[in-house]
């Protein structure tokens, strides 16, 4: 099968959307299916891989802002990963082609907001390219908090699902957002599983070591940003309850590039600034080393659609304690994650019982493992082929502007 993949996070941005493309298109590739990412990619032409496109940074954010191309060979199926200028115009193209288009939902656009101006500026580009009448008074709510940016990106959504095929959805809990905006578009639920246990160079002595960590300490483990739709504002205060049962406690949190100096002014009002490891993120293959380190993953957010960490820190045998019930279930299985009430104390006790109650820590490891088994990648790619087959065709139209390319300014 011949399958253009379109994303505007490349492959070596360290969050969870470049995370799943990665996997989806190795696993594809992996099959024998003929497979092009097309992401952003360095300027320079000799320094891109096919289906990469020029891209420049975009200051203060780990990503690149692309001007897309049209693919290079006829394809069965776009498969379109985010809503910036390089998936919409994905959506337009596929249309122009009358190709199946399948749309991944992977960030709540709507949580998410809240806390990067650049989601409403590109969602008021992404309205217009898509033939929405939006006038000056919609880009103007959609620039402002409130009822008025929420209706506006309910409509982009509806139209976004308009161009679908089929929209998948990485957890129950984002079928679930998305279904009224879906319209007559099938959902079909399918979390992208977690890679295979890395084996790391550090192994738990060598890195806590490293780190400055007692090797008898109790270590509890963040993965991802720091910023504040990953909720710091619930863990920090949550770690410093932990302390004062386990006053050895540390927790390091792995992939804090944005708002240090905001989490490490929360270590210090909740007096563990001594306690708090704040890391830099490291590539995908290194965050293993951190999973056997630690002891429990500390998961406070509840703007997640699937949360990929989760799954990655149970194939590796580490439990995870969070505040997101709609997330809770495991994938493949019936078991659920611990999940506790999005408050301090509550979270605070959920993270000390794993720490300290032996019997429920290694209930809480082996379901988690067995999960990680069940929900494999040979069933995701399974599950994802069947999906790809049974796409209707796309009736062709022509884009709002009357060009058949990606691309018309």
């Amino acid at each position: 099968m011949r399958i253009a993949h379109v994303s505007d996070s490349h492959l070596t941005n360290p969050e969870g959307v470049a995370t799943s493309v990665g996997t989806t298109v190795a696993l594809l590739r992996a099959a024998g299916h003929r497979v092009v990412l097309y992401c952003p990619g360095p300027l320079a032409r000799r320094r891109r891989r096919p289906g990469e496109v020029p891209s420049l940074s975009v200051p203060t954010r780990p990503y690149r802002l692309a001007l897309p191309r049209a693919p290079s060979a006829p394809v069965d199926v776009v498969h379109v990963h985010t809503t910036g200028p390089l998936g919409v115009a994905g959506l337009r193209w596929a249309a122009t082609q009358g190709v199946p288009t399948v749309l991944t939902w992977h960030t709540d656009l709507i949580a998410y907001a809240a806390h990067y101006p650049e989601i409403p500026i590109g969602a008021g580009y992404a309205g217009l390219r898509l033939g929405l009448r939006w006038r000056a008074r919609d880009l103007w709510a959609l620039a402002h908090p409130g009822p008025g940016r929420q209706a506006r990106l309910a409509a982009l959504g509806r139209t976004l699902l308009a161009h679908t095929s089929v929209l998948i959805a990485p957890s129950a809990k984002t079928a679930t957002m998305m279904a009224a905006m879906a319209g007559r578009t099938p959902i079909a639920v399918l979390p992208t599983p977690a890679a295979a246990p890395h084996p790391d160079a550090d192994d738990r002595r060598r890195l806590r070591a490293r780190l400055g960590i007692p090797g008898d300490a109790p270590v509890l483990l963040a993965v991802g940003r720091a910023t504040p739709e990953k909720n710091p504002e619930l863990l920090l205060p949550a770690f410093a309850r932990v302390r004062r049962e386990l006053p050895a406690a540390r927790l390091v949190l792995l992939g804090a590039r944005r708002h240090r100096l905001a989490v490490r002014r929360l270590a210090r009002r909740y007096g563990v600034p001594d306690a708090v490891h704040l890391l830099r993120p490291v590539p995908h293959h290194r965050v293993g080393a951190f999973y056997r380190a630690a002891d429990v993953l500390a998961f406070p957010s509840i703007t997640d659609t699937q949360g990929l960490v989760l799954a990655e820190a149970e194939a590796y045998g580490l439990p995870v304690a969070m505040v997101d019930t709609l997330l809770a279930g495991r994938p493949g299985t019936g078991t659920t994650r611990p999940v506790a009430e999005p408050t301090p104390a509550a979270f605070a006790a959920l993270l000390t019982r794993l720490l300290t109650d032996r019997e429920l820590r290694a209930g809480v490891i082996a379901d988690g493992l067995s999960a990680a088994t069940a929900w494999s990648a040979e069933r995701y790619l399974t599950e994802l082929i069947e999906l790809y087959e049974t796409l209707p065709p796309w009736p062709s139209t022509p884009c709002s502007s009357g060009s058949p390319g990606w691309w018309s300014p």
